[in-house]
């Protein structure tokens, strides 16, 4: 409950899903915490009262963090920092699924994946290291990976590229910024029920066969994410430096078992 006293965490995309399940759990361990949304929404409003309590309040900043680039990223980075300039826990989770079928998939689709899960991540890490440098912080970051980020997926070819992406900055990272006192880790996230996931979770036939295809039998909320996250920012993990944590019941320790007979939707 007290892991995270003290400490003041800005997290990016954190009005839902794995985000907000992260901001929670940070702000249950006792850090301030600073959320990150689109838009100024119902989302955002009820995101801001679950991560606050009387004496620990919590705020949002807004802003897309893909266009324009690099500025929409670096805003939101120099706004977050005036709102506090003694945020020490940074973590990237901003990210977004849109692909279409290859090869008619645009350029465009590509290039907006790769810019809000991962050149938006360069820009936000680059401003808050320059920070704490400048002010003698000890700062600790944390990357929201994927278990996609190692295992593909039709039909996933930018958001799977994007995610790989984030496992190799953060190893590179991890060499570079440790010496300087500041720890980088991230999570990746298995299957969870999220606002994303849900749709195709409601198929009864896909969630047979995510089931199946996971050891532990479970699709989760993604509060199950929370506690890694804590761990990974608290003193706890001192000596964790470049690691990404599968959160994933188990699913990428496992050969693909074989499918129900008829776990593919019919077509109509």
């Amino acid at each position: 409950m007290s892991a995270l006293s003290g400490h003041a965490a800005f997290i990016t995309g954190s009005t839902q899903g794995v985000g907000l399940e992260i901001a929670a759990a940070v702000h249950k361990a006792g850090a301030s915490v600073l959320l990150h949304g689109l838009h100024h929404d119902q989302a955002a409003v009820a995101a801001t009262l679950r991560c606050e309590t009387d004496g620990n309040p919590a705020a949002i900043i807004t802003g897309d963090l893909a266009d324009p680039m690099p500025d929409g990223p670096l805003g939101v980075a120099e706004a977050a920092l005036h709102q506090n300039p003694q945020l020490d826990l940074l973590v990237c989770n901003a990210g977004t699924y849109i692909d279409t079928p290859f090869p008619a998939e645009s350029f465009e689709t590509f290039d907006r994946t790769m810019k809000l899960n991962v050149y938006s991540h360069w820009v936000m890490i680059r401003r808050f290291v320059q920070h704490w440098q400048d002010n003698n912080i000890r700062g600790r970051i944390l990357l929201t990976g994927s278990i996609n980020g190692r295992l593909a997926e039709p039909v996933h070819v930018a958001y799977d590229t994007s995610k790989a992406a984030i496992e190799g900055m953060l190893r590179s990272l991890c060499v570079t910024l440790a010496p300087l006192g500041i720890r980088i880790n991230g999570v990746a996230p298995g299957l969870f029920r999220t606002p994303l996931t849900e749709p195709a979770l409601q198929d009864p036939r896909i969630m047979r066969w995510m089931q199946l295809h996971t050891p532990s039998g479970q699709v989760p909320d993604a509060d199950v994410c929370g506690g890694a996250a804590v761990f990974l920012l608290s003193d706890a993990a001192e000596h964790i430096h470049g690691q990404m944590l599968l959160v994933d019941g188990g699913m990428s320790a496992w050969q693909q078992p074989d499918p129900p007979d008829d776990w593919m939707p019919t077509a109509t």
